[in-house]
């Protein structure tokens, strides 16, 4: 049964993702399943908690979610630094230089694949371009970004969770009530 006015954010990866009572890895709950439409409705750090459709309510590791297309919001100021492409465009470039000036020496027969391999150690680039729309890597933050032309946001990402502890949380404190605090 759909919640009504139910709109979904996001939906489960296509090979579905475990899900948790609460931002805790030791209290997992049933798996969400593949495709699930889903509401990203709280985030704590790497954890989201989604409500599906039908109210159901879960702790995920909300990096792998996968947004469900909205209308972008359109902004007619110019693109602020923290969402500028053009940085991560560059350092794209320089890397793909990198690596096809040691292809083209080992094409030429100028190193052996051992030192090719040494030389390309490390270099991680990706670039998608589909009209407006573009998808980069970057290797800093291990994650994709996605934009539009006015700005770039998190598309999914290679790192593990951070634990609570990562996260500089002050532990919740457990008061019984018959003893007080």
């Amino acid at each position: 049964m759909t919640t009504p006015g139910f709109r979904p954010t996001h939906v489960v990866p296509q090979h579905g993702m475990p899900a948790w009572e609460t931002p805790d890895p030791a209290r997992p709950t049933v798996p969400l399943d593949p495709l699930l439409p889903v509401r990203l409705e709280e985030r704590r750090g790497d954890w989201g908690r989604v409500v599906c459709s039908n109210g159901w309510s879960a702790w995920v590791d909300s990096r792998y979610l996968v947004a469900v297309p909205q209308d972008p919001p359109r902004s007619g100021a110019p693109l602020a630094t923290a969402a500028d492409p053009r940085p991560l465009l560059g350092r794209a470039e320089q890397a793909l230089a990198r690596y096809r000036a040691a292809l083209e020496e080992l094409a030429d027969a100028g190193l052996d694949g051992e030192s090719f391999r040494r030389r390309t150690q490390g270099l991680r680039i990706g670039v998608v371009v589909d009209g407006e729309d573009v998808w980069l890597y970057d290797p800093a933050r291990e994650r994709w970004l996605y934009g539009d032309g006015t700005r770039l946001s998190t598309y999914a990402t290679d790192r593990a969770p951070d634990t609570a502890e990562d996260q500089d949380h002050t532990a919740t404190r457990i008061v019984r009530p018959d003893r007080g605090s």
